[in-house]
Order: C-alpha cells, then structure tokens, then sequence
C-alpha cells in the first residue's frame, strides 16, 4: 500500500485529529444534527449554546449571586439567532461580533428592584469556562434553495460556530487557492451566508501549504501565519510541542468516532501510517498556532476591526509586534517611566491598525493605571475606524481639533484615547511650555514623515519627559537614524520588504527605465551663462553652472515634459485605461506638476488632477525657491475658490481618485508619498530624482494588493533603477503547473522494457532512508535536497518513460504481470503526484502566464517613441535581484556598454561629488574625454570600453595614482590632500618633497578633526548641527594651518585659508557620520 494523496486521509483527517488533540470534543455528523434539531438551516448547537449561557453568567447584586431567568437566557439566544441579515452580511456579522464582544444587557428584577445586567456569550477571562467543540462534513442549507453546501471541519466556541475549514489534497492544481474559492462560493448570496455570519476565522489547508482570513475577505488578501521566536529555545519549544502533540495517541473512543464515518481500509492505513513517527506540515502549524484555545480567544477579541466596513484580522506580523510591545512597555523603572522602541513594518503591511490594536491594548492593561493614549498619524481616515475598534474597551475616542485643543485633551482627567495629525501634535509640542510629566502617556506615532527624527525629537522628549514613545515606519532606518531610534528604546520588531514579498502581502512590481533623448544647444547656452554670471566670483560662477547643468533642471525642461506627457498618456492608454486601475506621476516640484497636468489635458487621452501644498509650504525644500510662483499661485487660487479649503480639496481629489473613474492619474510632488492608501493604484511614473525613503515609498504606492491586479509598474524617466534599496531581494512566486506528458521513443523495445526492474528500484532507492513509508510529507522532505530532487526528476521520467513503452508491448502488457503492473501503475500514479507537490513547493518551475498578456504589450513595445522617449531596460521585476543587476549590466555592443559604465560612473560621481571634489572632478573629465574620443572616432570601442572599465573601477576602490604611500590606504586623508593641492597649490614648493608635506598636514587634519567630532571613541550624535562643535572645528583648523605657515616658512593668504577650512569642513560632514 503507497502513501494516499486522497483530500481526506492527507488534510482533512490529520486536522480533525490535531485539533481533537488540542483539546477539541469531536462531533460526528450524525451528533451535530441531532444537536441542530435535524434542521440543515439551523448553524447554532443550541443545547450546548443554552447549557453555556446558564454556566458563564450570573447576577452579582448586593453582595450576592443570582442566576439569569430562562426568559433573559432565551432572549440572549434569539439576538443570536436573529442577525440583522437584511442590512447586508458584513453589517450582520459586524452584529454578531459585537454581540460576543460587548455582551447584551438584559433587564431582570432582583430583590424587587428592576435592572439591567450585562450578559456574556463568552467567557473572555476565563478560557476553561467555555467549551470548544469540532465536527466535519457540516451539511448547511443554501439560501433560497433546497440543497445544501457542506464546510469541511466546523470549529465551535460555547455552541456557535466561530472558525470554518476548508481542507484539500496538495497535489490538484492550486490547491489553497481552491479551498479560498469555495469559502467565497460559500459566501455569496446563494450560499451559506447563515453559518458565516457567526464565522470569525476561516483557514484554508493543503498540506504543505495554508492560510487564513476573516469573514469576507477577498482571495488577494488572505495571508499565511508564521510564528516568530525571540529565541532559538522558543522556536526548538514550539518544534518539540507540535511534533509530540501530532505523533501522540488519540483516545480510542475518539479515534474510533472518526473512523466510523468512514469505510475501514481508511482506518487501516491510519494504523499503518501511525506506526512510526509523521512529519509536521504547514497546515498542521496553522491549526496549532491559530487554533489553540486561548490564542484563539485572543485573536478573536483583540485581533480583529472593522475598517471601513471591512472585516480584518491581523497579519502574523503584527501580532507578535503587539506582543513583544506590550511586553516590553509592561516594565517600569524606578521613576515608572516605560521603554517604548520603534517598529519597522514596511509598507502595505497594516501599520496603521497595529497601532489601533496595540492602543486598544494598552487601554485594557490591568497594571497601567488611567493610560493616556496619544495615536499620532498621517491618515484623515484612522478616526472613525479607532472610535468603534474602542467600543469594545469600553472607551472613549477624542480628535484632537486643533494643537490648542490637544493641549486641553491631554490635561484632562479623561481617560479617552486621543487622536491627532501630526502637524497638530507638532504645533501642540510647540506650543506647550511647560510639558506633561505623567509616566503613563503612551505615543504612537506613525512617522512616514520622519519628523521625529530631526530636532522636534529632541522638543518631544522635553514635552514629555517620561512617556513611552513607539514609533512605527515603513522605510529601513538609515545608518544616521539609528542612534535617534535607540533613543526611543531601539527597535522592537521588523517586517522587510523581503518577508512581505515572501509572504505575498505586496504584488511583484515591474520596472522600466526610459529615457528622453535630449539636445542641448551649447553655444547660445554657454553664452548666456557667462552673461548672466559676470558679476560672480569664479567660485559662484561653477555653483551656478552646476546648478543649471544638473539632470534636474533638465527633467524640468518644458520641451521634455511635452513628450513625457506624450509618452505616459500612450503608455496608460494601452496598459492601464479601462481596467478599473490607476496612475500617480511624481513631479520634480508643483510648477513642473502643473505643466503636466496642462500637457496631459491638451493631448486628452488621459484624465488626471494635481495635488500640492499650499504654496508657502516648502514641502520640497531644495526646490522651494525655483517655484514658478505666479502659476503655482494661480493654480492654488483656482482649487481653493473650488473646494474652500485645503483639506476638501484634498479630500475631493483622493476620494474620486480612490472611488471615481476620474482622475485616471493623480500628479504629486512629495504629498502623496505616504500617508494615502489607493490599492487601486497600479502603475508610478517617475520624472524625478528619488532615493532610500522616498524611492521605497513611492514604490509602495503601487504595491498594494487589489483584486486583479498582477503586479505594479514603475516606468521611470529619470533613471532611478541603480538606486533601489538592496532590501528588494529575490521575489518567487508560486505558479501551477501542468503534469509533463508521458512519452516514450519507438526503438528495440524488449531491449528497453528489460530495464524497467532496475529503473523502478533506481527509483525508489532515492527513499530508503524513509522510515514511514506511508507520510507522504516525508518524502516531500526529503527532496527538499536539490542534489536528490533532481535526480529523482530523471529518475522518475526514465522509469514512467520505460512503463509507458511497456504497456505499449503485447508480451509486457498481459494477464500473466498483472502484479507486476499493478504496482507500478499505483508506484507511477504516487510519484507522478509527488513530482506536481515538489515542484511547486521548490519552485522548480515557473509559469509567466501569470504576468498576462499585458505585459506582452510593453515588452513588444518599439524601442522609441516617435524618435524622444527612448526604452532603457526592458519589463525586470525588481523583487528578482539577479534580473534587476543583469538589466542594468544588459546593453548590447562594447560602445554601449562603455556608454552605460560611463554614464553610470559619471551619476554616481556626481552623488559622492563633495566627499573628494578635487579627485571626482578628474575623473570625472577623463570620464568625458574618454567618451568624446570614441564618439569623434578617436579611439575604437575595445579601447573605449577598456577605459570605461578602468575609471569605474578607479571610482569603486576609491584608488587615486601619485598619492604619497603614507596616506595610501586613508580616503579621509587622501580627499584633504587633493584639496590642499588643488587650494594651497604652490605654497609649500620651498620644502624638499612638497608631496610628503602635503600628505603630513593631510593627516594632521584629518586627526585634528577627529578629536573634535569624536567623545571617548563613540561619533556625537548630529554633530553636522551643532554650531559649537563647527566653530571649534573652524578654530583649531585655523590655528594648525598658522603653525605650518611658521613651520615651513611659507605664506597663506586669508582667502585660500578660509576656502580650505570650508571645504575641509563640508567632507567631514559627509565622511564622519
């Protein structure tokens, strides 16, 4: 007898025996009827359910105890019974949740005196009060119709039926997503909406594979569950435990129920297969973690709100995020004062409702007297969403209207959790002088803005000297803002792009870099620049040449913008119009965002809208002073004699964004980079410079999952691709896939068929060391080895190839092997099944039909767009690592490769400019020279690409030629030296080696320096800002270059000091951090 791929001996038994083992009382089919009163409409097992509402429930009244009325106990009953279904499923289960959350209030006369009394459908606090029961096959009749749909395996808390199960065998095609199908059948109107408006969770199991949701949650958005440990001993912990509660006897009378539903050669190969010990597999994970009763319990009371009108439940992440939380700000120091910490959960990841989950926490924690909670964040629409998730806590929500009215909210003795935006939290900071010094102020703050990272971090502290402050972001900490964030108490938990990705809590997200081909008229351009710039000291003249030279200005061209506008509004039209999907256009500033939106209109193939600041908010700094004002004022007049005020008119353009058919694309600057949520959105164009936070911000935007939508795009105009985040590492997906034909080669076929034995056991040799040849999940394990996985692939081919060839032979194919044959038909039919399981499992295979014929388009796309817009890099998804570096590696031809390693490097020498101006600056020219000597035919492309080659290696070691070997190995010092060359130029020419006197004061700097930024070896934190240590700086520096002047009888004069110490100054910002 071979391992069983059958739905019910692989996941639907293993599960009702785990769950049986977790404490759960089995019901049989024929049980759970008769509890029913043999009605198929009837979900609730209201015997059970009555007998729990007299235990759980009692009268507690001038100090005595009396019991509900059977009347109240009905009454109780027939509320349950009675759900609002005429209001919609999800208003009706919104009902019942509230019903088991908040309990009823029933009125009775106690002692003569007529009261209302609450009344529990659960006991919350005390686990072993309720009873937990499991039963399968649970036939329910459909609505309007007279035959009936029948869940898998029903979970029961107190009689009603709170978590549905759906099992399937792991080896048909896609087999969670089928099981996540039939709970949707189940729910649509003519299914089985009468048992899942009593359902809170739903898990769907395929052996190696399984997930969860809550009611009504659309297939895109159920997610797995992983526990996290905090210590190798705990994960070990958790291992032992579910593999000793798995491999442990059932008691007989249990055992014996469940195999009396079914015919006994099933109990038989139980029996075989429990004889040694079975592997644990996913499901079994699920079921343990989810299902235990007081997890259970939890999550169902304190992990799951409705979010505008939207069931939800928490993802693994943020649970244990909530946990580890609270368990740290549960400890109090001396002074009561808590250690609150930051936690980096990326975007799309649910960030706002941990915070809602954890505030509702902590406002129920017996040990932290009258908290104050502050939920500081970003998003308008948290508000409504806090107040009802707070109904069951039975506390307040207050919305702070102004900083003013903050301050008020904060003083007063209430205990409501107060919400704010955090301009308003900023102004409050401002505003209050002498600060709140109460240990039990809670703050949580969802940072997208960074703001707490700066000086206000500094001011928030001072304002509340001894309250807890966790921080959530969506972006990595970078290396400056990490020492910030120990202030808070260091982070708590993390959630990576990468474990999202892995989770499929994000789409896959394909790039493609184009790029305009621009012509630049040099000579009239030259000219004017030396007209304009002739009061300017040489010095001005080269800021401002780089100024108006930097690919910026150019992005903001008005020529470059027309044919962008061109290019998005075909691009949009032929991929994303009428799909039901969205675009956002990120601009360089509000000027260049209005030309767009004027561009687009004209052209009128896409309907779009601009969204800024009001314009004396300098949302984006560096550009702020380049504004058009007279068109961005124009602009804003227009939308505010529209809307009224700012934030209708922010309001107005995201709700029709998020809900209308237009705008079809919205166009931002910097405001719409966070804190705005469209999962409708689906592709980004970029004509802008974007890096670390705001690169992975803006791709956030886009990444959200929505039904129907495959992936997300990034076209990007401005060549971003070498800056995204090395988070973004391999994404893999899982994909169906089809059973290889069977095939064999006509040639001497007895010659052939004698190799069949052989094949057969060269087959199943790769599993001897099996001791359980009956756990199907252990052969499974065993080819999690590559380097047996793929010899079983050929293994299998060669014995399936020879057995078909062999059926195909009259000598072969008769009575007489009838065994023989039997055997290797179940063998083949096992293994061929396994194949499919592996293979998916492993990823051996992959099926790009997933990414649509859409996509098809781009890639076919011509590589110009009417001779402007030219395509760089083709469709790359930018979660596969490997791809990504290979589409920025991939130019065809030696010329064009240079070209790219040469325009790469001058980019990137551009980025790291200031840390060794004097030494970019060269390369950088030679960079150049290199290029105009290819293209005027100076030099061939073998040369041309050698060169290339060289330089960008030259940039990437940092290696500089003709340094003095004692600065050798020292960038520091190197990059002083270069600039006491380039500005000292001859002064020390009267020295023996003026070299090695260069590299010595070099060095003298850079020590000078380092005792300045340095205290007992530790970096100052933020020492860039602090005004005293640069005037320290500027001193010492000034007094080290008089001793040389002394020391070496050479003259200075106080120009090129003053330049130096500047310079010298400005590098050690940007090397010191």
């Amino acid at each position: 007898m071979n391992p069983s791929y059958i739905e019910d001996h692989i996941s639907q038994i293993p599960a009702l025996q785990l769950l049986i083992k977790m404490g759960y009382q089995y019901l049989s089919p024929d049980e759970a009827m008769e509890l029913r009163g043999g009605r198929t409409s009837n979900v609730l097992l209201e015997p059970i359910l009555k007998k729990q509402l007299e235990k759980i429930n009692s009268i507690q009244y001038k100090e005595k105890e009396f019991s509900f009325s059977e009347s109240n106990i009905n009454t109780a009953i027939i509320a349950l019974r009675e759900l609002p279904i005429q209001d919609g499923f999800t208003k009706a289960n919104q009902a019942f949740y509230d019903l088991i959350t908040l309990g009823k209030s029933l009125e009775q006369t106690i002692l003569n005196d007529k009261k209302s009394f609450s009344f529990q459908y659960i006991d919350w606090k005390n686990i072993e009060n309720n009873t937990f029961h499991v039963t399968e096959e649970y036939a329910v009749l459909r609505s309007e119709r007279n035959d009936t749909y029948r869940p898998d395996i029903v979970l029961f808390i107190n009689g009603i039926p709170m978590v549905v199960i759906e099992c399937k065998s792991n080896v048909i095609k896609d087999p969670v997503n089928e099981a996540i199908s039939q709970h949707l059948r189940n729910q649509q109107e003519d299914g089985i909406r009468g048992l899942y408006q009593y359902s809170n969770i739903a898990l769907s199991l395929a052996v190696n594979e399984a997930r969860y949701a809550t009611t009504a949650t659309q297939k895109e958005f159920w997610s797995v569950w992983k526990e996290v440990f905090r210590t190798k001993e705990e994960g070990i912990h958790y291992g032992d435990a579910i593999r000793q509660l798995k491999n442990s006897e059932l008691p007989n009378t249990e055992r014996t129920a469940i195999f009396k539903q079914r015919f006994s050669n099933v109990l038989h190969y139980f029996n075989q297969l429990e004889k040694e010990e079975i592997i644990v597999t996913e499901q079994d994970k699920l079921v343990f973690s989810l299902c235990q009763k007081s997890r259970i319990l939890d999550l169902i009371f304190n992990y799951i709100v409705y979010d505008d009108g939207v069931k939800k439940i928490t993802r693994y992440q943020q649970y244990f995020a909530i946990k580890e939380t609270l368990k740290k700000i549960s400890v109090a120091d001396a002074n009561g004062k808590r250690t609150g910490g930051v936690i980096w959960h990326t975007q799309g990841s649910g960030k706002s409702l941990t915070m809602v989950m954890l505030a509702q926490l902590i406002a129920t924690q017996k040990e932290i007297k009258n908290p104050k909670i502050i939920l500081v964040t970003d998003r308008i629409d948290l508000n409504t969403q806090i107040t009802e998730t707070f109904q069951k806590c039975h506390v307040d929500v207050e919305e702070a209207q102004t900083g003013k009215h903050l301050v008020e909210l904060i003083n007063s003795p209430i205990d409501a959790v107060i919400t704010t935006l955090i301009h308003k939290f900023e102004a409050a900071i401002n505003q209050s002088k002498d600060g709140f010094t109460s240990p039990n102020i809670f703050v949580l703050i969802d940072e997208g803005h960074r703001s707490q990272y700066g000086t206000f971090n500094v001011k928030m502290q001072k304002v509340f000297p001894n309250a807890c402050f966790v921080a959530f972001t969506g972006t990595p900490l970078m290396k400056k803002e990490k020492s910030t964030a120990n202030k808070f108490g260091g982070l708590i938990d993390v959630y990576s792009i990468t474990d999202a990705v892995e989770d499929k809590a994000v789409v896959p997200l394909l790039y493609e870099g184009r790029h305009n081909l621009i012509e630049v008229n040099e000579k009239p351009l030259d000219t004017f620049f030396d007209k304009v710039s002739e009061p300017l000291t040489p010095y001005g003249k080269a800021t401002l040449k780089r100024k108006y030279s930097s690919t910026n200005q150019l992005n903001k061209a008005d020529q470059v913008i027309y044919a962008r506008a061109w290019n998005i509004s075909e691009h949009f039209e032929d991929n994303i119009q009428y799909t039901g999907f969205k675009g956002q256009l990120v601009a360089p500033n509000k000027t260049t965002a209005i030309k767009y939106r004027e561009y687009l209109k004209e052209i009128g193939k896409v309907s779009c809208e601009v969204l800024i600041s009001a314009p004396d908010t300098r949302e984006n700094y560096e550009d702020a002073f380049e504004e058009n004002e007279d068109v961005v004022l124009k602009f804003y007049k227009a939308m505010m004699s529209k809307y009224g005020k700012q934030s209708d008119y922010e309001k107005s353009v995201i709700s029709a964004f998020k809900k209308q058919e237009q705008p079809e694309i919205i166009i931002v600057v910097d405001k719409l980079l966070t804190g705005f949520d469209a999962p409708n959105n689906q592709v980004l164009y970029i004509t802008r410079s974007l890096r670390e936070h705001t690169l992975l911000q803006a791709i956030a935007r886009v990444n959200r999952v929505a039904p129907g939508k495959e992936y997300g795009f990034i076209i990007d105009y401005f060549g971003n691709l070498e800056n995204l985040d090395s988070a973004l590492n391999t994404y893999s997906g899982l994909n169906d896939f089809e059973q290889e034909e069977l095939s064999g080669t006509i040639i001497n076929i007895n010659k052939e068929i004698e190799k069949l034995p052989q094949a057969h056991s060269e087959l199943w040799d790769i599993f001897k060391t099996i001791k359980n040849k009956y756990d199907a999940e252990a052969y499974s394990e065993l080819l999690s080895d590559e380097s047996i996985r793929h010899p079983f692939y050929e293994k299998l081919s060669a014995f399936v190839r020879l057995f078909k060839l062999a059926m195909a032979s009259i000598e072969f194919n008769d009575i007489k092997n009838e065994k023989v044959i039997d055997k290797y038909k179940q063998d083949s039919k096992f293994f061929l099944q396994l194949r499919v399981d592996v293979k998916r499992r492993y990823f051996d295979d992959l099926d790009y039909a997933a990414y649509e014929p859409q996509v098809q388009k781009l890639i076919d796309k011509h590589i110009t767009t009417e001779g402007e817009v030219l395509k760089i890099t083709e469709l790359v998804n930018i979660f596969d690592r490997e791809k990504r570096e290979a589409e920025v590696e991939k130019v065809i031809g030696k010329a064009a490769k240079a070209d790219h390693i040469a325009t790469r490097t001058v980019k990137a020498i551009n980025v790291k400019m200031n840390e060794d101006p004097i030494f970019y600056k060269s390369l950088s020219a030679l960079i150049r020279e290199a290029i105009n000597d290819y293209h005027q035919h100076r030099i061939d492309e073998a040369l041309y690409l050698k060169k290339a080659k060289e330089y960008e290696n030259q940039f990437l070691t940092g290696k500089q030629n003709n340094v003095p070997n004692a600065i050798q190995d020292k960038p520091n010092a190197i990059a002083f030296y270069n600039l006491i060359n380039a500005v000292l130029e001859n002064s020390f020419s009267n020295t023996p080696e003026p070299k090695e006197v260069q590299a010595g004061t070099a060095l003298e700097v850079e020590d000078c320096i380092k005792n300045i930024v340095y205290e007992n070896g530790t970096l100052i934190i933020d020492w860039q800002t602090n005004t005293e240590i640069e005037k320290e700086l500027k001193n010492n520096l000034d007094d080290l270059l008089f001793e040389k002047q002394q020391q070496y009888d050479t003259q200075f004069s106080f120009d090129k000091i003053d330049e130096l110490i500047e310079e010298v100054i400005k590098i050690a910002k940007l090397k010191y951090v």
